[in-house]
Parts: structure tokens; sequence; C-alpha cells
């Protein structure tokens, strides 16, 4: 394209009100993100409401906030993009809501983005990711592995049954008494312990689909029969044993993908992205297998705007825009996005 395409994305899927200025998608312009942990520390988990209020609270601010820092008045948009699912409803209807209103109010495009493609696309912002490839997308509410011959072209070919990775890291944090978020406690202390309870790993050597649901409850029934025999539990030596089952299974079942669908790009993205022992032990395969790797900054793992704004810049490109009818969805496959 001739010109310089700037779109303001927003993401407020679940505990992270984020936004964006993204030049060509792939030009961080600004991403201004506002956490909630803080707030949500103390019931150990995202409380959907409290999420809801939180965002309705800061979205104004945080939309002023990326404009400002990019320097970038709203003529000189060129389209408002926002997350409208999966997530939760309450805090994507803020965002919908905020992106509609602002898209009305200066008669901009409206580009709807799937937030799983968000977590893909941010590999984007950092490198020029080569097709095709397998994506494996690991955070607190998704597991998924897809493939991928073009842009936006997505094929789910394995999920989480149950539990998505992230959640069974904060269920297993919270047993053996770490704070929430679980996920990087669980990393930065699993460096201090030896696997020791060697933790089932659950369908490893079967398709493509995960299942972490069995192996929360095997730590649960396992600590806890253990305290009842006043036997000694060393959080470190639990904390590695749980981490060394995840990595095995993901990375296992991500390189037989690989190999068996001859592809040899990766992408590796989401929250858990973020965990080092999955990023070490993913180096070091891909390398041993002639497999290049793209894992995003660890500013770019968790929620934020700039990956929607990525996403966003192809679907514009097609003229893949959305009506001031566009709703939230808690729940919605990538498959199903028609773009």
């Amino acid at each position: 394209m001739e010109k310089n395409i700037n779109i303001l994305a927003i993401e407020t899927s679940c505990d992270e009100t984020a936004a964006s200025v993204i030049q060509n998608g792939n030009t961080v312009l600004s991403n201004i993100v506002v956490s909630q942990i803080e707030s949500h520390k103390r019931f150990g988990g995202v409380v959907p409401e409290v999420a809801s209020r939180h965002h309705v609270e800061s979205i104004t601010r945080v939309i002023e906030e990326a404009l400002h820092e990019a320097n970038v008045t709203p003529k000189e948009l060129d389209a408002v993009a926002v997350t409208y699912g999966p997530g939760l409803i309450g805090a994507l209807l803020v965002g919908v809501n905020a992106a509609k209103a602002f898209a009305f109010a200066h008669d901009l495009p409206l580009i709807p983005v799937h937030h799983i493609a968000g977590h893909i696309y941010a590999n984007q912002l950092e490198h020029d990711v080569k097709f095709p490839l397998i994506a494996l997308i690991v955070s607190g509410g998704h597991t998924e592995l897809v493939k991928m011959e073009d842009h936006l072209q997505f094929e789910v070919i394995g999920e989480t049954l149950d539990d998505a990775v992230g959640e069974a890291y904060d269920k297993v944090a919270r047993v053996i008494g770490l704070p929430y978020p679980g996920g990087p406690e669980i990393d930065k202390l699993s460096k201090e312990g030896i696997d020791t309870y060697n933790f089932p790993r659950a369908l490893q050597d079967e398709g493509y689909n995960f299942s972490f649901s069995g192996l929360k409850s095997n730590v649960i029934n396992t600590l806890h029969n253990e305290r009842q025999k006043n036997i000694e539990i060393k959080p470190a030596n639990v904390a590695k044993s749980f981490q060394e089952s995840v990595v095995d299974v993901l990375t296992t079942k991500t390189m037989r993908a690989l190999d068996e669908e001859n592809i040899k790009t990766l992408i590796v993205a989401g929250g858990v992205a973020a965990n080092s022992g999955l990023r070490e032990r993913f180096e070091t395969l891909t390398k041993e297998n002639g497999v290049e790797l793209y894992i995003p900054s660890l500013k770019y793992c968790t929620d934020n705007a700039a990956m929607i704004g990525a996403v966003a810049y192809e679907q514009y490109k097609r003229g893949d825009f959305a009506d001031l009818n566009l709703n939230g969805y808690n729940y919605i496959d990538i498959e199903d996005v028609i773009y």
C-alpha cells in the first residue's frame, strides 16, 4: 500500500485494558496496557464483574494515552480495531462499545479481531514470519495448535479438552501457596527444584489434543496425601515436577505436528509463552530439528493491543470491516471467522 496505514487497536478480553496505535501492521507507535492484577490477587483469580468495572474506569484514558504517545490525531487514523472474542463477555463489551463509539464519532471503519489471532500475530510485530507455520497458543484461557498456510488462514489441529495450561498453572500455584498469577511464580520456583514427583504426561503420545485437568488433580491429590501423612513437601520440587510435565507434553505434541505436517516454522504465543522452561526447551528442539522458531518478547506474550493491530492490518487490506451492530462473544472458534 502506498500510504502508511495507522490503526487504533483496543483489547479488553480479560483483565488488561489496552490500546495501541500500529502503523502498517508492524510498527508500534504506542502500546498502553493497564493491568488489574493487584485488584484480582486477593481473589486468587480474575473476577469477571470486577474486571468489567475496571475496564469502564480505564478505557477512555487508555485510548487517549495511546493516541498521545503515538502523536497521532483521530484524523490521521485509517481504522479502529477491537477484540470481539473470545473472552469475558462483560470485559469484551466495554472494548467493543468504546471502539464502536470512536469509529462512529470519527467516521472510521471498524475491524473485528479474534483474540487468538492477535496472540499469533504478536510475532509479526518483531519478525517477518514465514508461511506455512504451526502456532502453539498457550495462555490462561487457551491451549491450541493452529496450522496456517498464509495470512488469516487458520486451521485448528489440536486444542485442550478441558483446562487451559495457564489455568492449571494458577490452580497448582494456589495449592502450594504461591500468589496469583501462578505461572510466573511456578516458573521462578521451578529453577530451585528437581523433578521428584514424575507427574503424568496426559495424552503425550496421542494426537494433537491436550488435557491438563488430570495433571492438576494429580498434583492436588498427591500433596493432600502427603500432608495427611506428615510428609515434608518441598514447593520447589512440586513446581519443577509440574512444569516438566507441562513442557514435555507441549513440546512433544508440537514437534510431532511439525514433523507430520512437514512444516519448518513454529510460532509460540500467549501468556505461557513467557515461561522460561518452555522457551528454552523449544529453542533446543527447534535447533536440533532445523525448525525456525518465533517467540515474541515478554511484553507481547500477555494480552496487549499491539497484537490486535497487527492482525487488523491484514484485515484492513482485505476490507474485512464490521458495522455498528458488532457484538462481543465469550466464545468464537477462530476457524468460524470469515476473513
